[in-house]
Parts: structure tokens; C-alpha cells; sequence
């Protein structure tokens, strides 16, 4: 287990530096140490308010500079040790700095980059680390990272576009719960006391009002503390119950409008990774078993390890997907031509770009359907209480008039 210390160290010039880095036991450091010209004097394992760096998360920025700064120094010919100093002594990241300088020393050390790399799994995924693997054993590293560079750029601007779809409705809901509970706790009981002291009869559609206005002014806590409860509820459960969370990944993946969203988008992160590994030369099974990862969700998690097993038993590769009914007819029937002449790496492509261009046009398509529908949503709330408490008012005074 990496952890991440806090030392003093003296170099040749009898000069007292303070600094921290990553490593699994004072012994590591005072090697680390001693390889850049340091010795050490005293040391501290970080702990508390301060982050380990094995447990260190980085931004998809530092992620993205990190594969196109190694990608342009491969392509340049550049070391790879002098590639992660350069970064290390550029990132703003504090966590990131101690990752860089610990990988570029085991790197120094005669460790290869994947072997590095997976010492910090919380920054650098089972996947991330077994594309460049494949990368260091092909030669192609600086190709898988171009690619790895692009993905994430693409992932980027993919969770960009899901964030301002959230915010809207996001907003607009918080904006419609405020103005209903304040015409619910507020204006209805003001205007119910106005009409009964007229001494007309209230129609239908105004008794549901202040219906409803009495059961909020009565139950408020409980509309607020109930769904937090059974969400806090459900979180555990999800959580901590395999059952549950599968039920609850089922239903996501059939919820109303967000359901095929958010199958689509799984299906794009699946195949692009794969694509990656396939043409990296990582086998198929392996290829598999590794993006399962990428599902985040487990139904569709199950059904990669069915399509693994499928293949390994010596099956192709459209026939398991077909089996587990994954993507459509559409995207086996190209797979399977790509099997059948020769060119599955072109095949897994053209799924890439046919999944991503779908998840852009379904973000899309969804983005113009929601703000209306929210609009939409408040003007018949505002209608409603509007009506009811105008309609009367109107007909008392129509009244008034005709005596």
C-alpha cells in the first residue's frame, strides 16, 4: 500500500529541504530519496486533514494534460522520466505533484509506467493502466495515448453537456417546490378565509386547493423529511445490498426518457474503451473482463462477464453480444461483418462513432423536451391556484353587479 509522507532532507550542499512524496514504507523513501541526490533525516506518514496520495483524486483536466504532455513527448522522443518531471514541476495539483514525482522515481527505479501507474488506482483506473500496458508491449504507446486523449476529452465534454442538462430542471424544480410551498403555507390560507367570509359556494376545483394547502400547512416537515429519509435510505441500501442495487440498476436502465440516455451512454463508454484495447492487441476476453469497469452499472456488468465467458469458451465475439442482447441488431450485424472479413478493429470503430454521435443527439433531443416541459409544468400549477382563487372572487363580483 502506497501512502504518501511528509520528510526533511538534507542534499550535497548540507542544505536542509522539506517536501512530500509517495511510498509504501520509510525504507521506499530513503531509497527514492538517496536516487535524487537526497538523504533523508526524518519523515511522517500524512495523515488526517492531509490526503494520502495513493487515495488522491485528480481532475479529467490533469488527466488529459497528463496523456497529451506523455503523448507529445513520445512522438518528440523524448524520455519518459524527463516527460513526468516536466509535468510534475507544471501541475497545479498539489495530490497530482506527489503521484508524478512518486511514478517518475519507480520509473527511475526500473519500474515500467503501467506498473507505476497502478499504484494509484483512484487516480489511474484497472483500464487506464492496462491500455498503456499494452501500449509499453506494442511500442504504440504514444498511439494509445492520442487515443486515451481523445476518449477523455470526449468524456469531458460529455459529463459537460449532462451537467447543464441537470441544471435546468434543477433549478426550475427548486423554483416551483419554493413558489408551491409559498402559495400553499401563505397566500391559499389568506385568500380561503376572503371566500369563506363571501358566502359563496367554492367550486370543485377550489375545495382541492385549500384541501391541499391544509394537508401542507399540517404536514410540511413530513414532505421534506420523507423523501430525504427513503433517499438516504435507498443510498444505503444501494450500497450495501447487492439485490438492491441490482433492482435499482434495472431500473435505471428502464426509467422513462433517461432509461435509453442512459444505456446509450454506457454502450458508448464500453465500446470506445474496447475499441482501444482491441486495437492495442489486449485479447478479446481480457478486453472484456477489464471494461466491465466501465459499466458502472451491474446489470450491464453481468452481462459483459456472460459475453467474456460466451467468448472464452470459443464462441465469436458477435455471437456473445447478440446472446446477451446488449446492443441492437444493427451494431451485432457490424460487428459480425468485421469478424467474418477481417476487420473487426475498423467494426469496433465505426460502433464508437455510431454510439457517441447517438448519446450527443439523445442529450440533445432531451434538452429541448425539458425546458418547455418545465415551463409548462409551472404555468399549470400557477393556473390552478390562479383559477381557483380568482374564479370566485370574479363570480361575487359578477354577482354583486347583476343585484
Amino acid at each position: 500500500n502506497v501512502s504518501a509522507f511528509a520528510y526533511r532532507a538534507v542534499d550535497g550542499n548540507g542544505r536542509l529541504l522539506r517536501g512530500e512524496l509517495a511510498a509504501s514504507s520509510e525504507a521506499e523513501l530513503d531509497s527514492r530519496l538517496l536516487q535524487i541526490g537526497l538523504q533523508l533525516v526524518t519523515c511522517r506518514p500524512l495523515k488526517g486533514r492531509q490526503q494520502m496520495a495513493a487515495r488522491a483524486r485528480v481532475s479529467r483536466h490533469e488527466l488529459i494534460n497528463f496523456c497529451f504532455h506523455l503523448e507529445q513527448s513520445q512522438k518528440a522522443g523524448l524520455p519518459i522520466i524527463e516527460a513526468l518531471r516536466d509535468l510534475r514541476d507544471s501541475t497545479t495539483e498539489e495530490g497530482f505533484r506527489n503521484i508524478l514525482a512518486s511514478i517518475s522515481l519507480s520509473v527511475e527505479g526500473g519500474k515500467g509506467l503501467s506498473d507505476a501507474m497502478a499504484e494509484f488506482p483512484a487516480t489511474f483506473d484497472r483500464v487506464f493502466v492496462a491500455l498503456v500496458r499494452a501500449g509499453e508491449k506494442s511500442g504504440e504507446l504514444a498511439e494509445v495515448l492520442t487515443r486515451m486523449t481523445e476518449t477523455l476529452k470526449w468524456q469531458d465534454e460529455l459529463i459537460s453537456q449532462t451537467k447543464k442538462l441537470a441544471m435546468y430542471p434543477a433549478f426550475v424544480g427548486t423554483v416551483v417546490t419554493g413558489v408551491v410551498f409559498f402559495l400553499m403555507l401563505y397566500v391559499v390560507p389568506q385568500m380561503t378565509e376572503f371566500l369563506k367570509t363571501m358566502g359563496q359556494e367554492v367550486p370543485l376545483h377550489t375545495r382541492a386547493l385549500i384541501a391541499t394547502s391544509e394537508f401542507v400547512v399540517r404536514f410540511w416537515y413530513l414532505l421534506l423529511a420523507v423523501p430525504a429519509g427513503l433517499a438516504m435510505l435507498g443510498r444505503w441500501l444501494v450500497r450495501n445490498d447487492l439485490r438492491a442495487r441490482r433492482a435499482f440498476d434495472g431500473f435505471k436502465l428502464k426509467a422513462w426518457l433517461v432509461g435509453p440516455i442512459l444505456q446509450k451512454i454506457i454502450m458508448s463508454r464500453f465500446a470506445t474503451y474496447f475499441q482501444i484495447m482491441y486495437a492495442s492487441g489486449i485479447p478479446i476476453v481480457e478486453g472484456l473482463r477489464t471494461s466491465r469497469e466501465l459499466a458502472g452499472n451491474m446489470v450491464v456488468a453481468e452481462s459483459l462477464d456472460r459475453v467474456s465467458g460466451y467468448v472464452a469458451e470459443g464462441n465469436s465475439l458477435s455471437a456473445g453480444i447478440d446472446k446477451a442482447g446488449l446492443f441492437p441488431p444493427l451494431v451485432v450485424r457490424m460487428i459480425r461483418m468485421g469478424e467474418d472479413i477481417g476487420k473487426l478493429e475498423e467494426s469496433l470503430q465505426n460502433v464508437s462513432y455510431f454510439y457517441n454521435r447517438e448519446v450527443g443527439e439523445a442529450v440533445d433531443r432531451l434538452q429541448s423536451l425539458i425546458e418547455p416541459a418545465m415551463t409548462v409544468i409551472l404555468g399549470l400549477i400557477l393556473g390552478w391556484v390562479m383559477l381557483s382563487v380568482l374564479g370566485p372572487i370574479y363570480d361575487t363580483i359578477g354577482n354583486l353587479g347583476a343585484t
